[in-house]
């Protein structure tokens, strides 16, 4: 796949487009936007942070980057591909990963198209920490430090929006979207790691199995599940896990002292893909 560079990227000041200007991205109106040394852009303003460190901390980071290079979830990363280029327009085409972490995912994506296939795509994050290791590890791909509430994109001109494990803007996703293009969405299904969570919780909540409706905007396709046995060898590598999941901090002090005493691990993992057609 031949990878162009992102050129829709909007002000998140003003809304107008942004264009490049040797290290920075700038607007008609004047304000501009320095690339750091190692690539990346920083497209939120202080004032739609919500803390002076918003995201996922450097360790978190660095936990996803260890377990996810490894291959663990190598299937969910495929599945994921197959999705994205399915039906993809050729030439021109252009995909954003919305909360996208350390860039796992858009490598894998680069990394399984086809020659044919010429895509533009951006990686967005509301961690300064994630883009900066996505940044470090693949300079193909444009990196912003940015906000799903608030994309730093230009209206109608993606072809494809991924929020995997994230927190879904459908409003803005709609809004960035062109008619016709799909938002990908991964989430934990009912049984995902489901061994480690009955070790560190006291009991498991019921599962819902009601399946929400498409939002505004949007019509749903069909979705997939994506289900597998992983076993995970090393006290490092399940820590890692723990870190990387909303579960380190949901656990108290004895369920993640229960995790750490492990040194082998057999979880299920269990993810639905859902795919929503833009009107």
């Amino acid at each position: 796949m031949r990878i162009t560079a992102f050129d829709r990227l909007a002000c998140p000041l003003d809304g107008a487009p942004l264009q490049r200007d040797g290290a920075a991205w700038r607007c008609a109106d004047g304000h501009s936007f320095d690339i750091a040394s190692q690539g990346y852009v920083h497209l939120l303003p202080v004032q739609q942070k919500r803390s002076r460190d918003p995201g996922d901390s450097k360790a978190m980071v660095a936990a996803r980057r260890r377990f996810l290079n490894a291959g663990h979830y190598q299937p969910i990363a495929e599945a994921v591909s197959r999705a994205t280029l399915l039906d993809l327009p050729a030439e021109g085409a252009s995909c954003l990963d919305a909360g996208c972490g350390e860039g796992y995912y858009l490598r894998q994506l680069a990394a399984a198209a086809n020659d044919e296939h010429t895509l533009s795509v951006l990686g967005l994050d509301i961690s300064k920490w994630a883009t900066l290791s996505a940044a470090r590890q693949d300079a193909c791909p444009a990196w912003v430090v940015g906000s799903n509430a608030k994309l730093p994109v230009l209206s109608a001109t993606l072809d494809r929006v991924l929020c995997l494990f994230g927190f879904p803007m459908y409003a803005e996703f709609a809004r960035v979207l062109k008619p016709g293009g799909v938002l990908l969405q991964v989430d934990a299904g009912p049984e995902h790691l489901r061994e480690l969570r009955e070790i560190i919780y006291p009991s498991l909540k019921p599962e819902r199995a009601s399946e929400a409706p498409a939002p505004d905007g949007f019509t749903a396709l069909p979705t997939e599940t994506v289900r597998f046995p992983l076993s995970i060898s090393g006290a490092d590598a399940i820590a890692d896990l723990l870190v990387m999941t909303p579960h380190f901090y949901r656990a108290n002090a004895e369920g993640r002292a229960k995790a750490a005493a492990l040194t082998a691990l057999d979880v299920t993992v269990d993810v639905r893909l859902t795919r929503y057609l833009r009107d």
